[in-house]
């Protein structure tokens, strides 16, 4: 099951990327070498043999691997800037991946009708994922899977885990699915058009199309179906959508909008939230809650249940937006109304330590000052926001930054 798309590794559910990152800025190696790799591997095989698998595999999935450190260097990558919504965004819905959606969409619209009538997951949201994993199997990774486990595995960082996907990736191959040459995918272990790890290649993939095996390489039945059951697996809700673009009243309090508490439509609508359009919020019984990605100058968005459900497939608020929109380009809906602030900059690792410096001399409880934004850190900007009469969208920007820096007097 976890999936990686093709701008950058990620792990679903256990490990998403957005993890592994932040786990890597804290993080100093023991001095490693192949020697001592292959020391491991001779331990791991014996172990890999007492669960069950067979010799033949073992020695056909270890041959020529060695430690791959170019798998290291990209685990322990700590970006200087992260990207912005609008970065992220711009790059996800392109042209080119809205006009392929909508070509695919018809041309597998039949098929996907069966994966929605036994899943209830309608099919632009499961071309919508495929285009944003791998480019609708334009591109699925070519790092040798086992390899880059075993290395992963290696690492003490977070071995345990690794050690768990690479048995698994060992049993995909034991039982006959796919051979270890071609076994390729990213770095951290996805593999296919769907971009599922071992795992959970073992738990949700479907073998759609009765060969005997699950091929998420070359099977389209098998990548559809096996996405549709992940899905479903992942709480589905059916009849729902994602999610919509609203826009917001002047005078609005943006501390209402922190992703997670729901209300119903009803209620937003009291508020004054109309969708983006000005039309009136649909007449329904479901219950929302209102994100914004970017600051107060937009966009903002009221979220289903199911907008949650595609954050378990990469948990990314910007993935799932991402996702919900182009399904909905896919169908032939509008695009966004917002349009980037002219000054749409992200913030540097060293700015963010900088800016939580600040909020910490302003009194407000900002956790760690170690340069990633989390929870804290957005509630202690809200607060300071509040405090000085600011919009309290709680986004950290260097916008914000030169605000504390003119306010503090430096």
């Amino acid at each position: 099951m976890t999936m990686i798309s093709s701008f950058a590794s990620r792990i679903v559910l256990a490990l998403a990327l957005s993890w592994l990152a932040l786990g890597a800025q804290a993080y100093s190696p023991p001095p490693q070498s192949n020697a001592d790799f292959q020391k491991w591997l001779q331990t791991f095989k014996k172990k890999a043999a007492s669960h069950g698998i067979g010799a033949t595999t073992l020695e056909k999935a270890f041959a020529n691997v060695t430690l791959n450190t170019r798998v290291l260097e990209l685990d322990r990558r700590q970006p200087e800037f992260t990207r912005t919504f609008w970065q992220y965004f711009d790059a996800a819905i392109t042209d080119w991946r809205v006009r392929n959606g909508q070509k695919l969409y018809q041309k597998y619209r039949p098929r996907l009708h069966e994966v929605t009538q036994q899943y209830g997951v309608p099919a632009r949201f499961i071309i919508a994922l495929w285009g944003m994993e791998t480019n609708y199997g334009g591109y699925t990774g070519n790092t040798p899977i086992i390899e880059s486990l075993a290395t992963l595995s290696y690492d003490p960082r977070r071995s345990g885990f690794f050690q768990e996907q690479l048995m698994a990736a060992l049993t995909i191959i034991d039982q006959g699915h796919v051979s270890p040459d071609q076994m390729r995918g990213s770095w951290a272990g996805a593999m296919g058009q769907c971009q599922f790890m071992p795992t959970n290649y073992l738990k949700y993939a479907v073998d759609a199309d009765n060969s005997g095996k699950v091929d998420l390489w070359n099977s389209l039945d098998d990548v559809f179906y096996s996405m549709g059951n992940f899905l479903e697996e992942l709480g589905w809700v059916r009849g729902e959508n994602w999610g919509r673009e609203v826009a917001l009243p002047e005078g609005f309090d943006y501390s209402l909008a922190d992703g997670e508490t729901q209300r119903p439509l009803q209620a937003w609508s009291e508020m004054g939230l109309t969708l983006a359009d000005g039309r009136a919020l649909p007449d329904e019984t479901m219950q929302a809650a209102l994100l914004l990605p970017h600051d107060h100058r937009g966009p903002a968005f009221l979220i289903y249940d199911n907008f949650h459900v595609i954050k378990r497939w990469n948990f990314s608020d910007n993935y799932a937006l991402a996702v919900g929109h182009l399904a909905d380009r896919i169908v032939g809906r509008a695009p966004l109304t917002a349009n980037p602030p002219p000054n749409d900059e992200a913030l540097s690792h060293q700015q963010t330590r900088e800016l939580q410096e600040r909020l910490a001399r302003a009194g407000l409880p900002v956790g760690p000052v170690d340069g990633v934004i989390g929870s804290k850190t957005r509630d202690a900007l809200r607060r300071y926001q509040k405090r000085e009469d600011l919009p309290a969208d709680g986004y950290p920007s260097p916008r914000m930054l030169n605000i504390l820096r003119k306010r503090q007097g430096d």
